[in-house]
């Protein structure tokens, strides 16, 4: 198992001691389920899989789920609430400019507690073998960018105009994560002001970019 693989609760020492004979909780399965589906992709996430790395009998796996399908939907329903969730309550932030609400959006792709990206592509690429699964993407997406436009709108653009500068904004940001593209935060942020510039028509408001500046600085990013 790898380093980076997530840290069980009862390894965690923040967190508070399993009682019983319990060893893994319900999170513990859904964390190490998203994990493989990063990793490996959805033929992976099989209960034995989970069980072995976990070091547990499967048999704790039906204590917090029915079958396989329920963790399955238990995963999706994570990744809709881990990104769909948070662009669009991001987006709908109270902000001073444009300036401000694109940066709050921005806060989404620069701290993976808010947007997960490689969940995001795993569930993508889960969804190129499953219609159903297809189609619950394409609905994610409308209401991601339906959350840009309604943010681009409440600071003045018009209708034909939010909906063109949501979807340059957005598929750009997909964009970036999808090409897996691989530079310094510091130069990413170097770029902030005319990259602003280019999703408003609009000079950049100074002071929403240096508070920008200030969270990315905060996360040890840059």
């Amino acid at each position: 198992m790898r380093d980076d693989s997530p840290v069980l609760h009862r390894d965690d020492p923040e967190r508070a001691p399993l009682g019983g004979h319990v060893k893994v909780t319900r999170e513990d399965w859904l964390n190490m389920a998203r994990d493989t589906l990063v990793r490996g992709g959805v033929a992976q996430v099989k209960i034995l899989v989970l069980a072995d790395r976990m070091g547990v009998s499967r048999s704790s796996f039906y204590w917090y789920f029915r079958n396989r399908q329920d963790l399955l939907q238990a995963l999706l329903e994570d990744w809709e609430a881990r990104n769909t969730a948070s662009v669009a309550a991001q987006c709908a932030l109270p902000a001073a400019s444009i300036t401000e609400a694109v940066c709050n959006f921005f806060r989404c792709f620069v701290d993976p507690r808010r947007f997960d990206s490689g969940l995001d592509f795993a569930v993508r690429e889960w969804a190129r073998r499953d219609e159903t699964l297809r189609a619950r993407v394409d609905a994610a997406d409308s209401a991601r960018l339906g959350a840009v436009r309604t943010m681009f709108a409440a600071h003045g653009y018009d209708e034909a105009e939010a909906d063109a500068r949501a979807r340059i904004l957005y598929f750009m940001q997909l964009g970036y994560h999808a090409l897996d593209v691989r530079e310094p935060m510091a130069d990413r942020m170097a770029r902030i002001g005319p990259y602003l510039t280019g999703f408003t028509g609009q000079t950049p408001d100074p002071e929403a970019v240096a508070a920008f500046l200030r969270d990315v600085d905060a996360l040890g990013l840059a």
